[in-house]
């Protein structure tokens, strides 16, 4: 198992979901956690602590708005502050909202720009000089297969996440020669809060929950299950550890055979 006793992980987004499963993951391996998300956040953090504690690592919590720049600059002056610093980005934080370009609300358009593709970059930049001078660092976005293929009604959602990979790809070349590495995960249909809006959709339509579900993977998904957090968090730990070391500018799949088709 990947060993990150004494390293501090800061992940966007994660008082849910994707985000959370990941925390969870990097708690059981050691780091240090900074969760960041919206609202009260204590049961999280309680669930994490619970894990930190057995493993030695420290726990905190900063609601970053990081659709905001400047509480971003905010957050990670908080970790330089309390933990010495970000060893371990994982941009994660993301919203969806879906309607016809023509229909697009154009607040909808930048909200989803600033919070999954701005933020990153504003995370990266903020946390790479820390990285650098400890001479060690991982930064791992979290996109989409998205990033890589359309789909209908998610315009600001496609072009957000087609940009992560680019950046990932010029971070990786930027820090290839260094012990930073900067990667993405491109993960296929989750069911996390954001899926669950567009299965209630379709139930809204009168098809019922099971039947939605099974619908909505068969369009996309060949294997027909949900990837699950606990598998990207797991993920996440191999791109922290040595066998990752090579691993530069990657968009690495796990989509249950969304791409391959």
């Amino acid at each position: 198992m990947t060993t990150l006793s004494g390293k501090t992980a800061l992940v966007t987004g994660s008082t849910s979901g994707i985000g959370l499963g990941i925390a969870l993951s990097l708690a059981k391996a050691g780091a240090n956690l900074i969760l960041n998300g919206f609202g009260d956040a204590s049961t999280v953090i309680a669930e994490v602590e619970q894990i930190s504690n057995k493993s030695g690592g420290k726990v905190g919590h900063h609601p970053a708005d990081v659709s905001d720049p400047a509480q971003i600059a905010e957050m990670i002056a908080y970790a330089d502050r309390e933990f010495g610093g970000v060893d371990i980005l994982v941009n994660n934080a993301g919203i969806q909202h879906v309607a016809a370009v023509e229909d697009f609300p154009v607040e909808r358009w930048d909200s989803i720009i600033a919070i999954n593709l701005s933020s990153v970059f504003h995370g990266t930049r903020l946390s790479l000089p820390g990285m650098r001078a400890k001479g060690w660092g991982r930064i791992i976005n979290i996109a989409s297969v998205h990033g890589q293929v359309g789909s209908v009604g998610k315009a600001a959602y496609v072009a957000a996440k087609h940009g992560v990979i680019g950046l990932t790809k010029v971070v990786g070349l930027e820090t290839a020669r260094s012990n930073v590495t900067c990667n993405a995960i491109c993960p296929g249909w989750v069911l996390t809060p954001l899926v669950q809006k567009q299965i209630d959709a379709r139930i809204a339509t009168g098809i019922e929950p099971q039947q939605a579900q099974h619908d909505l993977l068969a369009e996309k998904q060949p294997s027909g299950e949900f990837v699950t957090p606990p598998q990207l968090g797991e993920l996440v730990l191999f791109l922290c550890s040595e066998a990752g070391n090579q691993v530069r500018g990657a968009a690495w799949n796990i989509d249950g055979g969304w791409l391959a088709q």
